[in-house]
């Protein structure tokens, strides 16, 4: 078992079940709607304490009703609170999900209104007793200084890069381990994710997660790895990322081979 620290968000997802995506301007009926807890962050260290580690969350929370849903949802898989910062006011970020019974795939609509945990409540951390620190990239000049404080304590982290935020690109060089989304890479204009990996300069792992095409993964040496999805029938797409991105982890730290 290892000591894992996430830094990130937490949301309330209310998911409504659809047949098929509606086009615009259409009315259509929910087949079921549901009321989770969501969030990178979050969604990985439940996965993450599932696989036997001791997991702890950094992020926000403010005192309203639907942060309860969250608090309980994450005790009942194990996962500390003891290091959330605390807000008397605001509201918890809310993601309203389309989920396609028909495809599998899910359309979000974020929402949020509540500040990003700040680099004051994670310089109060003591971190000397983790394993791994995983940072979901969001606020990028606090999240330089907490990764610049990990690698202070020689810790390993990794940094999930899911969207285009100014000014993350010159954090790429600080984590051990960097998790990049599809939105990303094709963001950056690349629709062939080998093509992506051969132009970049980077000396750490890299990860790419692709859907159904699969995960790419370049090794510190330049190597790069293709794992083609199995074909099954997708259920439910929501969250897979933090799921492949928890399973790196996991095997990052019990050393196993990236092939």
């Amino acid at each position: 078992m290892f000591n894992i620290l996430a830094v990130g968000v937490a949301t309330l997802d209310i998911v409504n079940t659809v047949a098929s995506y509606p086009d615009e301007d259409a009315e259509v009926r929910a087949l079921e709607q549901s009321r989770l807890r969501g969030g990178n962050a979050t969604n990985t260290l439940v996965i993450l304490s599932q696989l036997g580690h001791a997991c702890g969350w950094a992020g926000v929370l403010p005192q309203e009703p639907d942060a309860v849903l969250v608090e309980e949802d994450l005790r009942k898989y194990g996962v500390k609170l003891e290091l959330v910062q605390r807000m008397p006011h605001g509201k918890l970020p809310t993601s309203y999900v389309f989920l396609s019974a028909d495809t599998g795939s899910r359309t979000i609509v974020h929402y949020r209104e509540l500040p990003e945990y700040d680099f004051s409540s994670f310089d109060q951390l003591q971190l000397e007793g983790y394993d791994w620190i995983h940072f979901e990239g969001r606020h990028v000049p606090a999240l330089e200084l907490m990764l610049n404080k990990a690698r202070l304590k020689s810790i390993p982290c990794s940094l999930e890069v899911e969207k285009p935020r100014e000014g993350i690109e010159a954090l790429f060089g600080l984590p051990d381990v960097l998790l990049f989304s599809r939105g990303y890479v094709q963001y950056r204009g690349h629709q062939n994710v080998t093509e992506f990996l051969q132009a970049q300069r980077w000396s750490q792992p890299v990860f790419v997660a692709w859907g159904e095409a699969g995960a790419w993964c370049r090794t510190s040496e330049g190597t790069i790895f293709h794992q083609p999805a199995p074909r099954v029938s997708v259920v439910d797409s929501l969250g897979a990322g933090d799921v492949f991105n928890a399973g790196v982890i996991d095997g990052l730290l019990r050393r196993q081979p990236l092939k």
